[in-house]
């Protein structure tokens, strides 16, 4: 029976794909690691109180990544070139989702528009993120190989996402809202549709890997095609909704000192 459990399962029992699977995990991490260090450190002079909270979101980030590549260490592999298909993160930055690279090179204080739209990018993609993380939690929160690097994770994803709601919440508080709402709905629409355009290459390539049947293929392109005409007919709606979380000040403290376990 093809279910995400026995997917993910054939892919974790295989080095090739294993090394691919964390490779692209490990890249996506430590951009998302760089952007946030930039942003914290470009925050407009009258937000300067945010600054710590992006900085904890960056250096989880890049835990994440160092996770990922402790994983395949463990297992004597080596990182893999991302093909660029595959790249989630470089993907949304070429289509103006969030804010570019080349605004975040330079050494100019961001706006507060600026800081509205990151966290709309933000609370679009760690919902994205924190879905993911709870789908392999609830299958493999006990692994003994990645069962670990698994929960932390997947609570750190939880984090991000209670801290934009709770961001975003002040901002619509402080007359952002009606330009939040329009981000996200840009930010989740665009979302959706890279999503599966990255979920179908990694699945090609997965699926060379592995040596799947032509009629396997076809079976997990059109469970992809599927969700996203869900997404596309409303299931963007949850990426856009916001409300106070139930972890208040997620990001208030210092990032977690995690060994690189795996």
């Amino acid at each position: 029976m093809l279910s995400a459990k026995t997917l993910f399962q054939e892919i974790l029992d295989d080095d090739e794909s294993f090394a691919l699977f964390c490779s692209i995990a490990a890249s996506g991490e430590s951009q998302g690691g760089w952007e946030n260090a930039r942003i914290a450190a470009l925050v407009p002079d009258g937000e300067r109180e945010l600054a710590p909270k992006i900085s904890r979101h960056g250096a989880d980030e890049d835990k994440h990544g160092r996770i990922f590549n402790a994983l395949m260490k463990k297992r004597g592999l080596d990182p893999v070139p991302v093909p660029p298909e595959t790249d989630y993160t470089m993907l949304l930055e070429k289509n103006g989702i969030g804010l570019a690279h080349e605004q975040l090179k330079r050494d100019e204080r961001l706006t507060v528009r600026d800081i509205v739209t990151y966290l709309s990018h933000s609370r679009v993609t760690e919902q994205r993120a924190s879905e993911q993380m709870d789908l392999l939690r609830r299958h493999f929160a006990d692994h003994p190989d990645i069962g670990r690097a698994v929960r932390q994770i997947s609570d750190d994803e939880d984090n991000h996402l209670a801290y934009c709601h709770e961001e975003l919440l002040r901002f619509a508080r402080a007359g952002h809202g009606r330009v939040i709402q329009r981000t996200l709905r840009a930010c989740a629409h665009a979302e959706i549709r890279i999503y599966r355009d990255v979920s179908l290459a990694v699945m090609a390539h997965m699926g060379r890997i592995l040596g799947w049947s032509r009629a396997r293929s076809a079976v997990l392109r059109a469970g992809i095609h599927a969700v996203y005409a869900y997404e596309r007919l409303g299931g963007w709606r949850r990426m856009v909704s916001l409300r106070p979380p139930e972890r208040r000040n997620a990001l208030g403290g210092p990032a977690s000192a995690e060994p690189e376990f795996a």
